[in-house]
């Protein structure tokens, strides 16, 4: 009996010191891969701010950063979805070439040959082209792997070497500029920003949004009998997920317009500019609010909608979904679809970021479109995923790309450490299934 005291203590001593971590995920149910992430995300900034002498962590950097994430991150959302069936898309950064030069025609040569030049529609118009052409890409492909049986992997790898070949069969090869001036707000740049004092606004917004949500979920559990997070906790979440939101948005409004562009407009606006020089902020860039719009979009559609249900139910037990009167190639086709249009939104951003479309566009971008996802913690085993670990690991994977930028790192090594980063997200997944189950 003495010896079985004596093996009880060091347990009883190992359960007392990480109790109170375990205590508080359990209280706020906070997700430990997530915040794995998380952790893994500060990591890498801090390692190359120091490494860059102080150049990564700075206004000007992060609001770039934000804004080369954003159509990784619009099309990270689909990716999701795909995934989580146990299907892959390799075509999305072939595609989103295609689209652009589509987009990019479409508003450069021929609307402006019927509508006239300047006309206020026409990048209205050359989107709308573009969305529909996802979604018919889209939902052929989709109807290719649903329908007739051919795997997803297989159909899409043709689709990466086929609307690679499109783009260039466009315009025999031709980079196709500049873009509409209103289209190019999409992309970002100083006028594609909304500025310091809607950027406060919104974030109030956002804020306000979080303590809506909390007080809600809060209501329905008490509704129906579920367990509740403690007050404490509540509070914690709140104040967090303010913090970040208010954060982010210092951080936009610090970084400003530069001083060409600055007595140009005040040139423009009759506005004198002071010995010191005239601070006027960035704001929140609008391809980045696009990404937040689609992302919220896509998390209402993943969790709250008919739809999403059945996709994850296939991941789960594609037989068990169809037993259950789940159309399943349908939702599939679906799937597909809905990855067809936000290429073309991605397309959309990074066309009207680079005033042009060319041929080179989205190369690779399907690697980086997979890794964000799987680094997000969508399991390529199906059935787990979530559309903010996806936008998170988009973030990341430009983290690196960005990061290594200032280094110096040519782009082959680049490269490399994308792939490997790949692999050993994979890797992690494996081991973390294997012990959940």
């Amino acid at each position: 009996m003495t010896d079985m005291a004596i093996q009880a203590a060091p347990q009883g001593a190992s359960a007392s010191a990480t109790g109170p971590v375990a205590r508080f995920l359990k209280a706020t149910e906070l997700d430990t891969r997530m915040l794995g992430m998380l952790g893994a995300l500060v990591v890498i900034w801090i390692g190359f701010h120091l490494l860059s002498g102080g150049l990564f962590l700075t206004p000007r950097n992060l609001w770039n950063l934000s804004v080369q994430s954003a159509s990784i991150a619009v099309m990270s959302t689909g990716m999701v979805l795909v995934i989580v069936t146990r299907n892959i898309d390799l075509s999305v950064g072939s595609l989103l070439g295609f689209i652009g030069m589509i987009v990019g025609v479409t508003q450069a040569q021929y609307l402006p040959e019927l509508l006239g030049f300047g006309h206020p529609m026409i990048w209205v118009l050359a989107l709308i082209v573009g969305i529909i052409v996802g979604a018919i890409v889209g939902g052929f492909q989709g109807y290719i792997i649903a329908f007739l049986g051919v795997p997803a992997f297989i159909v899409t790898l043709g689709g990466l070497l086929v609307w690679r070949g499109a783009a260039w069969w466009v315009t025999s090869g031709r980079t196709v500029a500049p873009m509409d001036p209103t289209f190019r707000l999409i992309g970002g740049g100083p006028e594609g920003a909304i500025g310091a004092t809607w950027s406060w606004i919104l974030g109030i917004i956002l804020c306000l949004a979080i303590i809506a949500m909390l007080v809600s979920g809060r209501k329905q559990r008490r509704k129906f009998n579920f367990p509740l997070r403690p007050l404490w906790a509540e509070g914690f979440l709140g104040l967090v997920g303010c913090g970040l939101v208010l954060g982010a948005v210092a951080i936009a409004n610090s970084y400003p317009w530069p001083s060409g562009i600055v007595r140009r407009y005040a040139e423009a606006n009759n506005i004198t500019v002071p010995e010191g020089g005239l601070f006027i902020a960035h704001g929140i860039a609008i391809p980045v609010l696009v990404a937040i719009g689609v992302g919220i979009v896509m998390t209402f559609i993943a969790t709250r909608t008919r739809f999403g249900r059945y996709v994850f139910a296939i991941g789960g037990n594609q037989e068990a979904a169809e037993l259950a009167g789940i159309n399943t190639r349908w939702v599939i086709m679906k799937i597909f679809i809905l990855m067809g249009i936000l290429t073309a939104i991605a397309s959309a951003i990074s066309t009207a970021r680079l005033n042009a479309a060319t041929n080179a566009q989205g190369t690779l971008d399907e690697l980086l479109v997979i890794a964000a996802a799987v680094i997000g913690g969508t399991s390529l085993g199906g059935g787990v995923g979530t559309i903010a670990g996806a936008m998170i690991g988009a973030v990341l994977m430009q983290s690196l790309a960005t990061g290594m930028i200032l280094l110096g790192v040519d782009t082959p090594l680049q490269n490399i450490v994308v792939g490997l980063v790949l692999v050993v997200a994979v890797w992690l997944d494996t081991i973390y299934r294997k012990r959940v189950a």
